[in-house]
């Protein structure tokens, strides 16, 4: 009986444990987007350490900074509205990177929360999303 009694105490604890996770409320994205965020700033991506890549934004010029500071790539930003951006690549110092001078990515912020900010890039029809975290 004392065997039956510490296995149901267990249990009991677990649910409980497990019911209180459930309860914690996660965070929801703004609504509306941030979308000013965007403008200004240092940027990592999630997962990524800084030494691998980062991006720099200051007067509507973006620089991606890879491989320690070794290579970047500069890009001009337009933007369409406040969520819909051009960035036009004008400079890079790696010869064998596949982005090139001239091409334009199109990007769209599709959501932010707090530091956080989902973008979604099209080029020449491919497209995927990033999650950037803003640190300045």
């Amino acid at each position: 009986m004392n065997f039956f009694q510490l296995f149901s105490a267990g249990i009991l604890l677990m649910t409980a444990a497990q019911v209180n996770a459930q309860a914690t409320e996660q965070k929801k994205p703004d609504n509306p987007a941030k979308c000013a965020n965007i403008k200004e700033g240092k940027f990592l991506r999630a997962n990524y350490p800084e030494s691998i890549w980062y991006m720099t934004i200051k007067d509507n010029i973006q620089t991606e900074y890879f491989n320690n500071e070794k290579d970047y790539i500069k890009s001009t930003l337009v933007f369409v509205d406040d969520c819909n951006y051009k960035a036009i690549v004008m400079e890079k110092s790696d010869k064998n990177d596949p982005a090139q001078i001239g091409d334009v990515f199109n990007n769209k912020i599709v959501a932010t929360q707090d530091n956080l900010l989902k973008v979604s890039i099209k080029i020449e029809g491919t497209q995927f999303d990033v999650v950037y975290v803003k640190v300045k």
